[in-house]
């Protein structure tokens, strides 16, 4: 069983920072990508950022600049520092991980999911 846990939302002035983290535990054999997604009311969940396991990233155009996500491959967990943050960042962001865990087959696991508010 693996588990992927999110936690660092909240809510922020624009201007302002967050930093969400995401830590997959459970029988975990490897991991490629980790990244974030979100959803904001009434639109479809979108990639926000994507980091490989060789550490090759790739950002939405509207975080780039702003967002960076990085990883620590030992503890398995994913990182996303949002900075300058503006009203449009509102909305639940999702960890996800692409991962091998048993039987030793690739697929995509999510998150439950964290809340994030930027008021204007």
């Amino acid at each position: 069983q693996v588990q992927l846990v999110e936690s660092g939302g909240g809510l922020v002035q624009a201007g302002g920072s967050l930093r969400l983290s995401c830590a997959a535990s459970g029988i975990i054999l490897s991991i490629n990508t980790m990244g974030w997604y979100r959803q904001a009311p009434g639109k479809q969940r979108e990639l926000v950022a994507t980091i490989t396991s060789g550490s090759n990233t790739n950002y939405a155009d509207s975080v780039k600049g702003r967002f960076t996500i990085s990883r620590d491959s030992v503890r398995n967990t994913v990182h996303l520092q949002m900075n300058s943050l503006k009203p449009e960042d509102t909305g639940v962001y999702y960890c996800n991980a692409q991962l091998v865990s048993v039987p030793p087959v690739i697929r995509a696991y999510w998150g439950q999911g964290t809340q994030v508010t930027v008021s204007s």
